[in-house]
């Protein structure tokens, strides 16, 4: 039997060994389209681990005839950069340097701000990987000079196919014959929520586990909490939870949080709670989004299961606090408008001091004078609508009182 791990030996060569990701690397796959038609670009791969994200990346550069070179975050530092390039400066390569940053959010500001040099300057191709919210961990320069694609769960019926082929291998390596049926196949696909390694590994365990058959039972054997957690049960949860919030129900709210925390959702949920702080409680109750950022931070730093603690502070806070969505309407409002072209045209006297006609608000009664921002074509819309609540109201109020 040979030393080398399953995972690995059963990592892709090709796009058409990658389970799930067709929307990036099926026939229509837009990174598959993109590579074909000779573009490659600086790209940020986010999504759950065990989704192919590395293994892309190593297909991306074989594709592209670069050379490839892997560095994780956790453990490098820019010096490693440079010393990449260094060894690779008196080598010929037509394809020229793709270098592939494994978990980017463990590099600071400071260390993302130094990689900006060796992308501008051609040196480097970068792709970058996360398994959180690039816009939350990723240098906003870093971002606007690469392409986001996003990595999601592999399906239980494409991870089966990862199941199957890991079975196949170990058969040949080990010069066995053992079996596996469909429903034991989706079993362990399931039970892994979408991580095709994590899956593979479980097989291989199994395996070596099991006489002549992989069980249900065997697999059992090693504490996996089996879950039949597809893509519509997340949504579905997920969904749960923002009504129940939204509906003012904290028992409800909290049981969908458990719920989820007990499916592995840490993320997806404080996602979530952040989305609901300002979509359903809003300017009703401002501070919610502060203290709702907070807690979720704390639950990601604490990791399960006292991350429960923090989470649930939040989803109480917010299930039980005033509820607007006045900003939320505004601003699908504007942005509907923008959609159709309008308001391309602002003000004169608002696009710099050099144009003469703009009131400074502070030199008048009350911090106020009225004139036009909006644009010509849409001066007189009103995209925000005021909430009724507290906090809003007083706002309404004072509004009223400047402008009389």
């Amino acid at each position: 039997m040979t030393n080398i791990r399953t995972a690995e030996a059963l990592r892709p060569k090709s796009f058409d060994d990658i389970v799930g990701q067709k929307h990036l690397f099926g026939e229509k796959g837009v990174i598959r389209k993109m590579l074909s038609s000779g573009r490659i670009t600086n790209m940020i791969f986010y999504g759950p681990p065990g989704t192919g994200k590395t293994t892309a990346a190593e297909i991306i550069a074989k594709e592209s005839d670069m050379v490839f070179h892997r560095l994780n975050a956790t453990t490098a530092s820019i010096s490693d950069v440079k010393d990449i390039l260094t060894s690779t400066n008196n080598l010929f390569c037509t394809g020229g340097i793709l270098l592939y940053i494994d978990e980017i959010q463990y590099f600071n500001k400071k260390q993302q701000q130094a990689l900006l040099e060796y992308i501008e300057d051609g040196r480097v191709t970068l792709i970058t990987s996360t398994t959180e919210n690039p816009h939350f961990y990723i240098y906003n320069a870093i971002i606007s000079r690469s392409s986001l694609f996003e990595f999601k769960p592999v399906c239980p019926e494409d991870c089966a196919v990862a199941v199957r082929r890991a079975v196949n291998y170990l058969n040949g390596d080990t010069e066995q014959g053992k079996t596996i049926d469909d429903d034991t196949v989706l079993y362990i696909a399931r039970s892994t929520s979408g991580d095709v390694r994590h899956a593979i590994v479980l097989t291989e365990n199994a395996y070596f586990a099991a006489d002549g058959s992989i069980t249900k039972e065997v697999v059992d054997g090693f504490n996996v909490r089996v879950s039949n957690f597809d893509d519509d049960t997340h949504y579905d949860l997920l969904s749960c939870l923002q009504k129940s919030i939204r509906g003012s129900d904290p028992d409800a709210a909290v049981f969908y949080l458990a719920k989820l925390l007990s499916l592995g959702e840490l993320i997806s949920v404080c996602r979530r709670l952040q989305v609901i702080a300002s979509e359903d409680v809003g300017l009703a109750f401002p501070t919610a989004a502060t203290v709702t950022r907070a807690c979720c931070e704390s639950a990601k730093e604490l990791g399960m299961p006292e991350a429960a603690i923090p989470l649930a502070n939040a989803t109480i806070l917010l299930a039980t606090s005033p509820k607007s969505n006045s900003a939320h309407d505004a601003v699908f409002a504007a942005m509907a408008d923008v959609e159709k072209g309008l308001g391309r045209e602002v003000p004169t006297h608002l696009k710099s001091p050099l144009f003469k006609g703009y009131k400074y608000p502070h030199e008048y009664p009350n911090h106020y004078v009225r004139q036009q921002y909006l644009p010509n074509d849409i001066k007189d819309k009103h995209y925000y609508q005021w909430g009724s609540n507290k906090l809003e109201d007083a706002a309404r109020q004072y509004a009223e009182k400047i402008k009389k």
